[in-house]
């Protein structure tokens, strides 16, 4: 017996959603690509990064034919962060999907000074990576949950990194402690907004290739299993699914975009 599999295009369609990206502010990173497909699939868009440059992304959304605005400001202040918020629903009506991908990445091959070990790490360096990679998602998340518990349905998608959940660097105890701590929080909300009809997931990216991926970076994606970085549109699908209707029974789950590097045992 065959059996007939029919594809509801519904269930991926984001058709009169609407979505809050964070960190969107690179022409090469996951934020702006999942922006990207995130419009392509209906969305109505609203991009943030720490500077004016965010407006060129949206500006070139647009110039896509997608519905796309721009906002910028510190992630780490809770005042700014409402106006933020506030603003995005003003402009699009609503907060369906947050996508917290405000952070830092881990670049601590090309000397980032809140890299180092933990018994020499400078407490200020370690606070300034925790805000930077922790706070941020905690706060958006804290201000969009009520909007989106009003309407009985929303999408929370935190991008974390297999450092640390998964795996850690050398030298890197605060970006690693931070973006382990994202899942635990990803888990936290998900177990609380379940009944409120809001998942919260994370997506836990591994080698990365973009615009500011170190030599050093692309070389460990050469030795993978796959042999390369993944694109910033592989991971933006991750996201974007999870965001759809058709993941609407998934939640509290870091889904791991790695090309297999954290299951591979062997390395020589």
């Amino acid at each position: 017996m065959i059996a007939l599999i029919i594809v509801t295009p519904s269930l991926f369609s984001l058709e009169g959603r609407t979505a809050l990206i964070t960190g969107a502010g690179s022409p090469t990173g996951i934020g702006l690509a999942a922006a990207r497909l995130m419009a392509a699939l209906g969305a109505h868009v609203m991009v943030t990064s720490t500077t004016d440059r965010i407006l060129e992304r949206a500006a070139e959304l647009q110039a896509d034919g997608y519905t796309a605005f721009g906002t910028f400001g510190d992630l780490t202040d809770e005042a700014t962060v409402a106006r933020i918020v506030e603003e995005t629903i003003a402009t699009l009506g609503s907060i369906d999907i947050l996508v917290n991908n405000a952070g830092m990445t881990s670049v601590t091959q090309s000397g980032d000074e809140e890299a180092g070990q933990a018994s020499s790490l400078p407490y200020h360096q370690w606070r300034a990576s925790i805000e930077r990679n922790l706070d941020t998602v905690f706060l958006v998340s804290r201000t969009a949950l009520p909007h989106m518990q009003g309407k009985g349905w929303g999408r929370i998608i935190s991008v974390a990194s297999v450092t640390g959940p998964v795996m850690a660097m050398r030298h890197d105890p605060g970006y690693a402690a931070a973006k382990a701590a994202v899942v635990g929080l990803t888990r936290a909300l998900a177990v609380d907004h379940a009944r409120d009809g809001i998942t919260v997931n994370a997506v836990a990216p591994g080698w990365i290739e973009t615009g500011s991926q170190t030599p050093n970076e692309k070389t460990e994606g050469l030795a993978t299993p796959m042999g390369r970085s993944a694109t910033p549109d592989e991971v933006a699908s991750a996201v974007a699914w999870l965001a759809t209707p058709g993941a609407a029974y998934t939640t509290g789950q870091c889904l791991v975009v790695d090309g297999g590097n954290s299951i591979a045992e062997e390395r020589s």
